[in-house]
C-alpha cells in the first residue's frame, strides 16, 4: 500500500508513450521510493502525502516491534530500510521518539511544509530553527496527523499505537528495547551503532545547532510526551527511464537515435536512462536534470 509523494499529473505515462513512438526504456526497476512517507492531514492535491526528514535519533522499528539494525537508521540508507521493510511482510514501520527529538529533528517535504526557507530571511529561518518548540508545520502534524501518536508514557503509547493497526505490538517487546537502548546513555563506551552515529553527527556544528538533538534516555520524563509515527512507503522518483546518448537525443531498441526525439531530466533517469545505479544522494538529482536539459537543448539548436 503506496502513499503518493507526487502531484496528480506526476504520473509517468510520458514514459509509457514514448516507449510507443519507438524509445528503448531502460532501468526500469531502479525505483526511488522514500520509507518515511505519512498522510498528509491538509493535503494540496489529491492524496497529497508528506515525507519527513528525519535527524538520526528517532528508534525505528518494524510492524511487529523488531528495532532495526544499522544501516536501516533515520536519513541513512533508504533503499536498504526499504528492503528491511518489505522483508517483514508489510509496507509500514513505526518511529519512537519524544519531544526534545522532534523539535529538533524532525522536518518535513515540501516548500509550504517549510515557510521559514520560503521566506527568504535567516532571521525567520533561525528563529524556526533554533527557537523554543519545532517548527509550526512540524508542531501541525503531531496535532492533527493521522498517523502520529502523542502520549505521556509508553503503555499509553502502544495502545495508541495498537488503535492504527491490525497486527498489534506487545508493550514488553518494545520497553525491553527502548530501555535497552537507554541504557547505553549512561555508558560513553557504547556499542550501540545508532547511539554512536548521533554522537558523530554532533561532532559537526551545523548538525550539533539544528539537526541533531542532544544525546538523552528517550523516556526520559523531561523530555516528553513521547510521540510515535506510523511511517508509509512513498512513491517519488524513478532512477531509469528513456535511454538516450549523451546529448539527449532519444535511442530506439538497437541503440539508434529517434530523429527529433529528445529526453532530459528525470523521465530520462537523470541522464541518458541510468546516471544513478540503484541508489544516489538526494543532491545528485537537480545536477543531472540541469546537465541532461542542458545538453539536449544545445543538440536540438
Amino acid at each position: 500500500n503506496l502513499i503518493s509523494g507526487v502531484p496528480r499529473h506526476v504520473d509517468g505515462r510520458m514514459i509509457a508513450i514514448t516507449k510507443n513512438a519507438g524509445a528503448a526504456i531502460i532501468n526500469e526497476d531502479r525505483m526511488w521510493h522514500y520509507t518515511e512517507g505519512v498522510q498528509n492531514w491538509d493535503p494540496i492535491w489529491p492524496d497529497h502525502a508528506i515525507r519527513i526528514l528525519p535527524g538520526p535519533s528517532s528508534l525505528w522499528f518494524d510492524a511487529e516491534g523488531n528495532r532495526f539494525p544499522a544501516p536501516c537508521l533515520p536519513g541513512f540508507d533508504t533503499l536498504e530500510t526499504l528492503r528491511h521493510i518489505l522483508a517483514s511482510g508489510y509496507d509500514y514501520s513505526w518511529f519512537i521518539l519524544n519531544q526534545a527529538i522532534i523539535e529538533k529533528e524532525f522536518a518535513l517535504s515540501g516548500s509550504e511544509q517549510n515557510p521559514d526557507f520560503t521566506s527568504g530571511s535567516w532571521k525567520v529561518l533561525l528563529k524556526s530553527r533554533l527557537g523554543k518548540g519545532a517548527p509550526p508545520p512540524v508542531e501541525a502534524f503531531k496535532q492533527h496527523g493521522a498517523d502520529f501518536v502523542v502520549r505521556d508514557n509508553l503503555d499509553d503509547l502502544v495502545a495508541g499505537m495498537n488503535e492504527l493497526v491490525d497486527v498489534k505490538l506487545d508493550t514488553a517487546k518494545l520497553r525491553a528495547q527502548v530501555e535497552a537502548r537507554d541504557a547505553q546513555m549512561d555508558n560513553s563506551f557504547t556499542k550501540d551503532a545508532q547511539v554512536m552515529a548521533i554522537r558523530t553527527a554532533r561532532n559537526y556544528l551545523g548538525d550539533k545547532l539544528i539537526r541533531t538533538a542532544k544525546p538523552h534516555k528517550i523516556l526520559d520524563p523531561s523530555k516528553g510526551p513521547l510521540i510515535a509515527v506510523k511511517l508509509h512507503v512513498m512513491t517519488r522518483k524513478t532512477l531509469g527511464g528513456i535511454h538516450t546518448n549523451l546529448d539527449g537525443e532519444v535511442l530506439d531498441a538497437k541503440g539508434n537515435t529517434v530523429s527529433g526525439l529528445f529526453s532530459a531530466g528525470e523521465c530520462a533517469g537523470f541522464g541518458g536512462g541510468g546516471y544513478h545505479g540503484y541508489n544516489a544522494l538526494e543532491g545528485t538529482f537537480l545536477g543531472g536534470c540541469i546537465f541532461s536539459g542542458r545538453n539536449a537543448g544545445r543538440k536540438a539548436g
